[in-house]
């Protein structure tokens, strides 16, 4: 019972903070949430298999349009099909996506299929800026909030607890962390098996991992669109907690941030990538909600360091102190920490009465 006792404790925390937090920190938690799931994708491709990827933002906007367009009943071209139908094909149209690109990626290694990923990012950008009647162009497209059996992920729920209503970041939140949370315990399964073992072998040498007898194209295309299909579920909840999708988000900066996410949080450790997401997702945003309590900081667009640019300075430099000292991110250095706790000694037996 000991040993679950800080599970309990923390989940707990968990069930507890929409009562008690505001909106904005709400949205910056759940902001946390879609990070760390599209976080945890990129982790296995590049941290596990060893397989570069620049255009993860590509994939994440796979998964927030083709829930807007699956979903909308706008003037936009959309089928209206139910939202919680939706959300569950969008990703699904994400590792779609990623199978279509798979042939290339199983081919390509290194910084030539870094290279090759970022060139879905500028085809993504030009297609959704320029396919207006599907995606609404500069202006974008509203989401539709989910429903699920009934139930509607918005302010109009109608559901109150404690004589605390609940809206639609207070929902959101609990289907947020629940989404995070079987990211994370998926994906550890998946690293912990067979087929984690054969991805790491790959990563290491792909050679002796197909002389080891590890289908070694196959295993590059399955972590590949594994990983597409996370990053088209971070796409579904960040439409969902955005309100509204637009190109501008899904560039070439939200790529280069979930990388840095997963090099923090260290690469190949699944649970890591939950402090990079907090880091390089959650600190802009915090910062921003307290600038004017911070002298060094200034509001965007006066002229200083505005709480984003200084969110990306300090990460910067943490990445550059973890590649010198600790290339194995913040998970190895809590291990390291934890290493060194003093144990409690053991209890000897007593003799017989």
């Amino acid at each position: 019972m000991s040993k679950r006792a800080p599970l309990l404790v923390a989940a707990c925390v968990v069930a507890a903070v929409p009562f008690y937090a505001d909106t904005s920190l709400l949205q910056t938690g759940l902001f946390v949430c879609a990070a760390t799931i599209g976080a945890i994708g990129l982790n296995l491709l590049s941290g596990v298999a060893g397989q570069l990827s620049l255009g993860h933002a590509f994939f994440l906007a796979v998964g927030a349009y083709g829930y807007v367009a699956l979903a909308g009943t706008d003037d936009r071209i959309g089928l209206g099909l139910p939202t919680w139908l939706a959300a569950v094909l969008a990703p699904a149209l994400a590792g779609l996506a990623g199978l279509v690109f798979s042939p290339i990626s199983a081919r390509l290694r290194g910084l030539y299929l870094g290279v090759a990923t970022l060139a879905l990012v500028f085809i993504g950008q030009h297609v959704l800026f320029s396919a207006t009647p599907l995606t609404g162009g500069y202006d974008g497209r509203a989401a539709p909030p989910l429903s699920v059996f009934g139930l509607t992920f918005g302010d109009d729920s109608g559901i109150v607890l404690f004589n605390v209503p609940l809206g639609q970041y207070e929902l959101l939140w609990y289907l947020g962390v629940a989404l995070a949370v079987f990211a994370w315990w998926f994906a550890r399964g998946v690293v912990a098996g067979r087929p984690g073992r054969g991805l790491q072998a790959v990563r290491d040498g792909e050679v002796p991992a197909a002389v080891m007898g590890v289908a070694v194209r196959r295993a590059k295309t399955s972590v590949f669109v594994l990983s597409s299909v996370y990053a088209g579920v971070a796409g579904v909840l960040y439409a969902l907690i955005i309100g509204r999708v637009v190109p501008e988000s899904f560039g070439l900066t939200m790529s280069i941030d979930y990388l840095a996410m997963a090099v923090l949080g260290g690469m190949g450790a699944v649970g890591g990538s939950a402090v990079g997401a907090a880091l390089v997702t959650g600190l802009p945003l915090l910062l921003g909600r307290y600038v004017d309590a911070l002298p060094l900081l200034a509001e965007p667009g006066s002229g200083g360091v505005d709480p984003s640019s200084f969110a990306r300075y300090l990460y910067g430099a943490l990445v550059i102190v973890l590649m010198i000292f600790e290339p194995d991110g913040l998970a190895a250095v809590a291990r390291r920490l934890l290493n060194r706790l003093p144990t409690p000694p053991a209890v000897r037996p007593g003799p017989p009465t």
